[in-house]
């Protein structure tokens, strides 16, 4: 049974009242169409851990009788009085919902093979690879807000599954979806505006490349490395890292050997080197003759590198660049056209706004005001909760563009547009 500890959280006290060890909550929480591991409820009940997805939420809810944010409050002993609700019945599913109860029946049946098993089957490891793809395809097209808590839960489920006994055969997978899984968390932490998070949740999933001795996944951290220095005015860092994941992108051949030079070229440009800039894209280019998808390339999204995002990086590069306004311009207007197709598989909400932000710059840099208005337009009608950081910083460098190009007087308005957008970013939101 739960230990007769001091309760730290109105949860961990129900829990204790319930007279249940921490396994049988979670089998009746998978009975209820849940999924939860015991370290995370654990982490709950302690007060470590307060972040849940929807599903979690409402099945708690309906196990306890008290929302999330009364569960989780800290428990005070005045609140022993209370009446602890029975178990929940599990009963019929009723929502309006058809696609949430599927999501729910999966979600339940994916619990009970991974809990059915002492060891990870062929079956289970297949479901655990199936959620980090699931992850890492939805990551550059939903909102943030929508898949969090999905993707921490993953995380934690692995995490949990490496600190378990597992077949010797299963660590290395494990480590190399643990690396995954905390590559997208790095991702997360930048785009909400917290490079520290993000850097220590990158410097994890590498040493998890490293017990999965696989080059292609120290490579795509390194390159994740690269983009937070970047958009965190660290363009040095974003060079070093870019090279540091260079040996790796050229053992593995996988699209790491395109995403990290042309990440490089970012970070030279922002130093405001065109030379070191051009020889970086010319490397990126070039690099598309020995490709090969490696297993992180299958997982797709954020997992892989295409042309679409090679487009962007480059416009985004040669925007910062005066002596390159008709070579900004081209790629610019290559990487707009690209992103126009939301039901692309390789199409990102991210890119999309920063390759027209990149537009806009170049249209300053020519002069045409109206048209660096038309370009910039799409991103500024973006809701709150598809501002992320890059998105933000990239709308900040129109601004700047604007001012530095001498005619800020008349392009006030767009000015001001900036500014409202800008003070609206997505942490804000998420608060």
């Amino acid at each position: 049974m739960a230990g007769r500890y001091a309760p730290k959280t109105v949860l961990a006290h129900l829990i204790q009242r319930r007279n249940q060890t921490y396994s049988e909550i979670v089998a009746e929480f998978v009975e209820l169409g849940g999924t939860i591991t015991e370290r995370h409820l654990r982490r709950l009940a302690s007060g470590e851990r307060a972040g849940t997805t929807p599903q979690t939420r409402r099945t708690l809810q309906r196990m306890f009788g008290k929302p999330v944010e009364e569960l989780l409050a800290p428990y005070v002993p005045e609140q022993a009085a209370q009446v602890v609700p029975a178990p929940a019945a599990s009963g019929r599913i009723t929502t309006g919902n058809e696609m949430e109860v599927l999501d729910m029946a999966a979600s339940r049946a994916r619990a009970f093979a991974l809990a059915a098993q002492s060891g990870l089957g062929s079956e289970a490891m297949e479901q655990v690879y199936d959620d980090v793809r699931h992850a890492a395809q939805a990551y550059p097209q939903r909102p943030l807000p929508e898949i969090l808590g999905q993707l921490v839960e993953t995380q934690d489920l692995v995490f949990g599954l490496l600190e378990s006994r597992q077949r010797p055969e299963n660590h290395r997978q494990l480590y190399f979806l643990a690396g995954v899984t905390g590559g997208l968390l790095a991702k997360a932490s930048h785009d909400l505006g917290n490079p520290h998070a993000a850097l220590t949740q990158a410097r994890t999933a590498f040493m998890c490349a490293d017990n999965a001795d696989h080059h292609g996944l120290r490579a795509w951290v390194r390159g994740l490395q690269s983009l937070v220095s970047y958009w965190a005015g660290n363009p040095h860092d974003s060079v070093r890292y870019a090279q540091l994941g260079a040996g790796y992108a050229e053992q593995a051949n996988s699209t790491t050997s395109v995403w990290l030079p042309v990440s490089e070229a970012r970070a030279w440009a922002a130093l405001g080197n065109p030379e070191a800039t051009r020889a970086a894209l010319e490397r990126a280019e070039e690099a598309w003759n020995s490709v090969h998808n490696d297993d992180l390339d299958d997982m797709g999204g954020l997992c892989t590198f295409g042309r679409n995002r090679q487009l962007y990086y480059a416009a985004d590069a040669l925007a910062q660049l005066p002596g390159e306004v008709e070579q900004a311009q081209r790629y610019s207007s290559q990487a707009v056209d690209a992103y126009t197709d939301q039901n692309h598989p390789e199409w990102a909400f991210g890119d999309a706004a920063g390759s027209h932000a990149a537009m806009a710059i170049t249209r300053i840099s020519s002069g045409e005001l109206d048209g660096a208005a038309d370009a910039l337009a799409p991103v500024l009608t973006l809701p709150t909760e598809r501002r992320i950081n890059g998105v933000v910083h990239s709308a900040r460098r129109v601004h700047q563009a604007l001012r530095q190009s001498g005619r800020a007087d008349d392009a006030r308005e767009l000015q001001e547009e900036i500014e409202t957008f800008t003070r609206t970013p997505m942490q804000s939101y998420t608060r």
